[in-house]
């Protein structure tokens, strides 16, 4: 796959970032994000890094401009770049992941069984969901974590939220949907599933229903990221995605 292809997407990942933000302060090799409304939720309140940066000063500059907060996160969208600070950084404290992103390279569904829904639909089912993967944190971090997808709108032209119900109407499984039909990009990001739910094709609708949307958008580049270490990455590839590059998470409690 063509460099190009990843590098639109790597622009659009920076771009989301920096239009969702209540606040962008730029800092050597990329930008801080902030928004204290969500301070509780380290993918609103991190630096980014998307340029070349010397590896060894990277901790500091992370330091500096998150100081204010509980947590450290870095994310590195450049492979090389994030590769060369995989030493200096995790000798400064930090847990180093990878995260794939992921290329549909495979036919455009036909349709799915899912639909654009509203916030409030899923506000309860993904709150049960958040307490169950993180059992140990207090009421205002989940809340964050949920309500966070409110400001999600500024991020992108067009922000959708797809879900799929259950014969009673309660929202099994979900994702969010990027869309700029201007350049042609979509992303699908948060594909979660109620853990009553797994294993009955919730999300394969949603999926499949998403990635009609954004064709019918006229989005030929749609994607989504992945951590390289957990089975949801395989799930994917046998749904039409292919790997086409990485970046990389630092991150320090």
């Amino acid at each position: 796959m063509p460099t190009t292809e990843l590098q639109r997407i790597n622009s659009f990942l920076t771009a989301f970032a920096r239009r969702q933000a209540a606040r962008v302060v730029d800092v050597q090799g990329g930008f801080a994000v902030y928004d204290d409304v969500f301070a509780h939720s380290h993918a609103n309140n991190q630096v980014v890094i998307d340029t070349a940066v010397d590896p060894g000063a990277l901790p500091a500059i992370a330091e500096e401009a998150l100081a204010h907060l509980p947590h450290r996160l870095v994310s590195v969208l450049d492979d090389e770049v994030g590769m060369a600070c995989a030493e200096p950084m995790p000798r400064a404290g930090y847990t180093h992941s990878t995260y794939l992103v992921m290329l549909h390279t495979g036919p455009v569904p036909a349709g799915g069984a899912a639909e654009e829904v509203g916030l409030d639909a899923l506000r309860a089912p993904h709150t049960l969901r958040w307490q169950g993967l993180l059992p140990d944190v207090d009421d205002e971090v989940v809340r964050h974590l949920v309500d966070r997808r409110e400001v999600r709108h500024r991020g992108a032209d067009v922000v959708r939220f797809i879900g799929a119900r259950t014969e009673e109407g309660e929202a099994a499984s979900w994702a969010d949907l990027y869309l700029e039909p201007a350049t042609g990009i979509a992303q699908i990001e948060e594909l979660i599933t109620a853990e009553a739910q797994l294993g009955r094709g919730y999300a394969d609708a949603v999926l499949t229903t998403a990635l009609r949307m954004a064709a019918d958008k006229g989005c030929g580049t749609r994607f989504l990221t992945a951590d390289a270490a957990d089975w949801p990455r395989h799930w994917y590839e046998r749904r039409g995605f292919s790997v086409i590059g990485r970046s990389h998470c630092f991150e320090r409690s």
